[in-house]
């Protein structure tokens, strides 16, 4: 699998998948899942209020992900994961990894060749941008496929250039 980090606009992400860091509610926010659910369109937001009427109607559980359409992004669909929040004692590095290992096994499940990812956690969810490129890093590099599925290709797409050195040098670690 190829893996590499860029800065760039994950809305922009013209891969089989973009990774949202969401809410637990699904239903939008701030940062990256603020972004991605404008750039998608409303459609988004209806397609996460089926989800929370249908099969996730608590919520989607921390480390784990679900995926929908991508409606107005260049992508195919959506895999939304929710990161640990520092903030509210969840301090697992585990559950971290998990967002990226569970965001892999649904884009697999789809058939996805590539996917992009932001920096889930490393925002106003309090986690550091070096921990959580470790953690993405090694969860993306330890990552196998649970069946059907290959994912060939996955960028870690940073807004800022903090975030892309973090994970420059979590990939350049053997």
């Amino acid at each position: 699998m190829q893996i590499t980090a860029e800065r760039g606009d994950i809305t922009r992400a013209t891969t089989d998948v973009v990774v949202n860091a969401a809410n637990s509610n699904l239903l939008g926010g701030g940062g990256v899942d603020g972004a991605i659910h404008a750039a998608a369109g409303p459609r988004l937001l209806e397609a996460c209020r089926h989800l929370r009427a249908t099969t996730h109607r608590d919520g989607l559980d921390v480390g784990d992900a679900v995926a929908t359409d991508a409606f107005d992004l260049p992508a195919r669909w959506v895999v939304h994961t929710v990161g640990p929040n520092r903030h509210r004692g969840q301090t697992d590095p585990a559950l971290l990894a998990s967002c990226f290992t569970r965001s892999l096994d649904v884009a697999a499940e789809l058939g996805a060749r590539s996917v992009a990812f932001p920096a889930v956690s490393a925002g106003v969810y309090g986690w550091d941008p070096e921990v959580v490129a470790t953690v993405a890093v090694d969860a993306v590099r330890g990552w196998r496929p649970q069946g059907g599925g290959s994912v060939e290709e996955v960028r870690f797409v940073l807004f800022n250039d903090m975030l892309l050195d973090a994970f420059r040098t979590a990939l350049a670690r053997r």
